[in-house]
């Protein structure tokens, strides 16, 4: 017997944050998801510097601040968030300055 399958791909994840650089040195990650993200951790890669965090967890809406300072962020630093969802999957977001 036949069985049709369904290949209709699952939408995307969109990625559940907004970064507001409008406080430069300071920044703000927002979770503007419906969805709790769990174990937040950001790295830098570059020569910017950021004091170290704990990982996060944030509901929806709550936001995390950090400060990262450095010459010439825009293009000599980017920051990379890792997080996980409720399901145990792992995420990471390359965020630029």
């Amino acid at each position: 017997m036949l069985h049709l399958i369904n290949l209709e791909p699952e939408p995307a994840y969109t990625v559940p944050f907004v970064v507001d650089r409008s406080d430069a040195p300071r920044f703000r990650l927002t979770n503007i998801g419906t969805e709790a993200a769990r174990a937040i951790t950001l790295t830098l890669l570059g020569p910017g510097v950021m004091l170290a965090n704990a990982p996060n967890h944030l509901a929806p809406g709550e936001t995390l601040e950090f400060t990262v300072r450095g010459e010439n962020l825009a293009q000599s630093t980017v920051a990379i968030v890792r997080w996980f969802r409720a399901d145990e999957s792992e995420y990471l977001w390359r965020v630029s300055f």
